[in-house]
């Protein structure tokens, strides 16, 4: 076909190109289609990921009391999952005024949070650094984590960059990005630092039984979905380190870690099967189709 086409979706993203300089029809946001961030989480498997992230995250006794003492996740936890996972896609997918105003809000509900160290009595803020930071790196080191151990090819220079460029999404919470780590190296030796302060406590516990068995939407309890997520839960737990299933008190033989790769393989080739619509939200879509428009404003 000539590269001059009279095809309308062409017709449109030439247009739309026009425009580019004045709007934000072309802008691809903080990270863009040549990052390492937008491979990574274009991957279906994320979702494991996500239940993964929040195993660790529950082990921060400061973390996870913050979550416990100011959230609805128990009465609603599918509607927190999917304003997480619409937060997550608009910083990675949405444009750069979008992401900026995602963050704003974030900022601004933490600001108004507070929470009591059950331990020590004392109240503290949960937008604190400390906290911030780990919830933070417990996320991203989850998503390109289980990506790769799913079967994204990643090297490891991609995966520094991929740490490196998740700076721009902690900024976005209030973090100072040189306080964050960087790359594979520094997200291990931030976890070596913070594996102390680390604990199997009440509400770390009750978290633990309550994701690996969460009440299920739209009277799926009694269907071989109950199945599925407590499959994808198991995996989700054993994708953890080591040190960290230690912790739950679970024995860390390295046979874990072997079948954790080979039942997240075979999740990703599952959600790879379903019809794109399925995997792929409006975020993302619209994301490519500005791609597209830039792409074609720089030829």
């Amino acid at each position: 076909m000539s590269a001059v086409s009279t095809d309308p979706a062409t017709a449109e993203t030439r247009a739309a190109a026009e425009t580019c300089a004045v709007d934000e029809t072309c802008d691809v946001g903080l990270f863009g289609p040549d990052s390492v961030t937008w491979r990574v989480h274009a991957e279906p498997i994320l979702y494991v990921a996500g239940v993964r992230s929040l195993f660790l995250q529950a082990l921060h006794p400061r973390a996870i009391a913050g979550v416990v003492q100011n959230s609805n996740y128990k009465t609603d936890p599918w509607g927190r999952l999917i304003r997480t996972a619409e937060y997550v896609g608009t910083v990675i997918f949405g444009t750069t005024a979008q992401a900026k105003a995602a963050g704003r809000r974030v900022r601004g509900l933490h600001a108004r949070m507070r929470a009591v160290d059950r331990r020590t009595g004392e109240q503290f803020r949960i937008d604190e650094p400390e906290l911030l930071r780990w919830v933070h790196v417990t996320e991203v080191e989850s998503f390109v984590g289980t990506a790769r151990r799913a079967g994204l090819e990643l090297t490891d220079a991609e995966v520094d960059r991929y740490f490196t460029e998740q700076r721009a999404a902690a900024a976005l919470i209030g973090l100072d990005p040189e306080t964050v780590p960087g790359t594979a190296a520094e997200v291990a030796a931030y976890y070596r630092s913070m594996r102390p302060a680390l604990k199997m406590t009440r509400e770390c516990a009750d978290t633990l039984r309550f994701l690996m068995a969460p009440p299920l939407p739209w009277h799926l309890g009694l269907t071989p979905a109950r199945l599925l997520y407590t499959g994808v839960a198991a995996t989700a737990f054993a994708l953890q380190p080591p040190w960290a299933r230690r912790i739950y008190g679970s024995i860390a033989l390295p046979t874990t870690d072997v079948s954790a790769s080979i039942s997240v393989r075979a999740l990703r080739l599952a959600a790879k099967a379903l019809p794109e619509r399925l995997l792929r939200g409006p975020i993302y879509r619209d994301a490519l189709r500005r791609a597209a428009v830039a792409a074609t404003s720089a030829t």
